[in-house]
């Protein structure tokens, strides 16, 4: 499975950590191509950083012309998603966040979301209520303050407390909790050693998504 994955801010700290969890992913034969764009925002928080960040992405994909079976948007507001769609119609397109919130929906039951800053609360919830989940969603929980630094080592950084957060929303009776930006890509599989449920990571989940995706049109063909 050959696989383009977009960071659509400029982060190269969170690209290599995007890129990380997607290759703990990996079968044989598969290849991932991890991109992020070479200008826009650091971090996508506001309405104007997404704006900002959907133009960033198309610009990178249309300059990625090698063929690939399926795009992989890894931001949790599936930045640029419908834009990356009407340009490449020809392979499916998948958002970390649609593929997130599918897995809790598998998993069954309420599910919280873990993120690290309040800032990042309202995209969060808006996602959550743009795919009809409102009813399924406990509650979120962040990290106090929003000055994070470099947001690729907010995981290594945060971790303790990012473990705490997650053990609340156990306790207020999630059965899945999905960790929120992709920040936090590849911190679930090290929260899920100490967590009686099952935590997600939204590029992993993505990978698997469209695994199952690419292998039905395989067969269709």
């Amino acid at each position: 499975m050959r696989l383009l994955i977009v960071n659509p801010n400029t982060s190269s700290s969170v690209t290599q950590r995007i890129r990380a969890a997607a290759a703990a992913m990996a079968q044989p034969g598969d290849v991932f191509t991890t991109l992020c764009p070479d200008c826009g925002p650091e971090l996508i928080v506001t309405d104007a950083d997404a704006q900002e960040a959907r133009h960033a992405v198309v610009a990178t994909i249309r300059q990625h012309a090698e063929p690939c079976d399926g795009i992989v948007l890894a931001s949790f507001g599936n930045t640029g998603a419908e834009e990356v769609r009407a340009l490449r119609k020809d392979v499916p397109v998948i958002g970390i966040a649609s593929a997130a919130f599918s897995a809790a929906l598998v998993l069954g039951g309420p599910f919280g979301i873990v993120t690290f800053g309040k800032a990042l609360v309202p995209g969060l919830r808006a996602k959550v209520e743009e795919l009809g989940l409102d009813d399924r969603l406990l509650g979120i929980a962040y990290l106090p303050g929003d000055d994070f630094g470099d947001p690729g080592t907010v995981s290594e950084r945060y971790r303790d407390e990012l473990a705490e957060l997650c053990d609340t929303m156990v306790r207020r009776g999630s059965t899945s909790i999905v960790m929120g930006g992709g920040p936090l890509a590849g911190l679930a599989s090290v929260l899920s050693e100490d967590c009686p449920v099952p935590v997600i990571d939204g590029t992993q989940a993505a990978v698997n998504l469209m695994r199952s995706v690419t292998f039905r049109r395989e067969r269709a063909t």
